[in-house]
């Protein structure tokens, strides 16, 4: 089976977020990055996915510095090939932009069998990309996926969904698919020191709008179907006050803020 796995960089969780001048996004030059976890969960089930079938896993990303990287540990991982999605055109892409990009990669390298997207990333959070992907490629596809089931020979898969309320939905469709997988489906692997030498060694292809026939109208925030108006930090608008003192004191001194502070008695 060709499976293609859609990774993307996002700021470390310990990273300290400033605001660019523009109030667009954040100021990146300075911080670390990891792959998405949702994402990382889609890479290690199409590596189990290949492992048992046979074939082979394809990881994709678009970015610069960030994007190349996380292309690395995919392959330390295991993945036998990397496509970077390189060009400052794509600058300020929404899912939709983005999705479109992935899917003129996608159909560039050859048809594949599973195209496996996180559910949503951890900055953005928009669970847009994999929805939007699947329609691009007109390919059946099923979201917040916590369990897969294969039957190469008949072409189809059976997939297990995550409903609200703790319950589960169980789909069948035909391949090729596209799946966008939960947190907490697997266990995702450490790339081990065999994987990060052998990892050097593997294709990793840099593919700009030209590559993929894209136009710069067509990508970025031209091509872009939502338009960011401002990013912000919530404001703090409430507060926590321990009152000390003994029981009665306590009360007196609650019930006094709740007539003139509160204002609800």
């Amino acid at each position: 089976m060709k499976i293609f796995s859609c990774i993307k960089p996002v700021p470390a969780k310990e990273a300290r977020l400033v605001l660019r001048d523009d109030k667009q996004w954040i100021k990146e030059e300075d911080l670390s990055f990891d792959i998405s976890e949702c994402d990382l969960y889609g890479l290690e089930e199409a590596l189990r996915v290949k492992e048992k079938l046979g074939g082979e896993v394809v990881v994709v990303s678009a970015g610069g510095d960030p994007a190349n990287k996380a292309l690395k540990t995919g392959l330390a991982m295991g993945a036998e090939r990397a496509i970077q999605l390189q060009d400052a055109a794509f600058a300020g892409s929404d899912p939709y932009a983005v999705a479109k990009i992935l899917a003129r990669a996608i159909g560039k390298d050859g048809p594949g069998d599973l195209v496996f997207c996180g559910v949503q990333s951890d900055d953005v959070g928009a669970s847009q990309t994999g929805v939007i992907l699947a329609e691009l490629l007109n390919v059946s596809h099923a979201t917040v996926v916590v369990g897969l089931d294969l039957d190469p020979a008949a072409r189809r898969a059976r997939v297990r969904r995550e409903l609200e309320g703790g319950q589960l939905e169980v789909v069948e469709m035909p391949l090729p698919a596209v799946l966008t997988i939960q947190y907490g489906i697997n266990q995702p692997r450490y790339a081990s020191l065999k994987g990060i030498m052998a990892a050097k060694k593997k294709e990793l292809k840099v593919w700009g709008a030209a590559d993929l026939g894209l136009s710069p109208s067509e990508v970025g925030a031209a091509g872009s179907k939502t338009e960011t108006l401002q990013v912000y930090f919530p404001e703090q608008k409430s507060k926590v006050e321990i009152i000390t003192g003994s029981p009665e004191e306590a009360a007196v001194k609650l019930l006094e803020k709740l007539r003139k502070e509160a204002k609800v008695l």
